[in-house]
């Protein structure tokens, strides 16, 4: 975890004015991630409409995990209503660019919004396993997430429906 001093070199400003602006950890982790949601449900609303891309969307968010590890952690340690709010504004974000990609045949017909959670978890553990391992990001997390993605979305000779 970066101390906070860290943060503010990284960010561009003193230790006094991240102060000022977040009182500690717990509020400059929520500010965060309010941008990071808000990032994705614009994203996610911009290829709404463009189920080829839904893959390549939710490529980035599994990999965000593994790219803001920190973050992740520390987003475990709030509340749990608050990681409830925050787990359902993904679901939401990404259910209209997955109906829109089951409709034109890109995804499994039985796959559901709150499977996308399913998802998140499963490269949660990988992420926390290449931590305690100290395997570096790379190749074998986009392989990882290619596999499970592989699990959500139908493969060309069993596409159902237009294409």
């Amino acid at each position: 975890m970066l101390p906070i001093l860290e943060v503010a070199r990284r960010a561009g400003v003193s230790q006094a004015t991240l102060y000022r602006h977040f009182p500690d950890r717990y509020a400059l982790t929520i500010a965060v991630i309010a941008a990071r949601m808000t990032r994705l449900e614009v994203l996610a609303a911009a290829n709404a409409e463009h189920p080829a891309a839904f893959r390549e969307l939710l490529h980035a968010v599994l990999r965000t995990q593994f790219e803001m590890r920190p973050l992740v952690v520390l987003a475990r340690r709030l509340d749990q209503r608050l990681r409830d709010q925050y787990r359902q504004r993904v679901v939401v974000a990404l259910s209209r660019p997955l109906r829109s990609a089951q409709a034109r045949g890109y995804v499994r017909a039985d796959l559901v919004p709150d499977d996308l959670v399913l998802l998140l978890a499963m490269v949660r553990c990988l992420a926390d396993a290449e931590q305690e391992d100290a395997v570096e990001l790379g190749t074998a997390t986009d392989r990882f997430i290619d596999l499970v993605l592989d699990g959500v979305f139908r493969s060309d000779d069993l596409r159902m429906g237009p294409s």
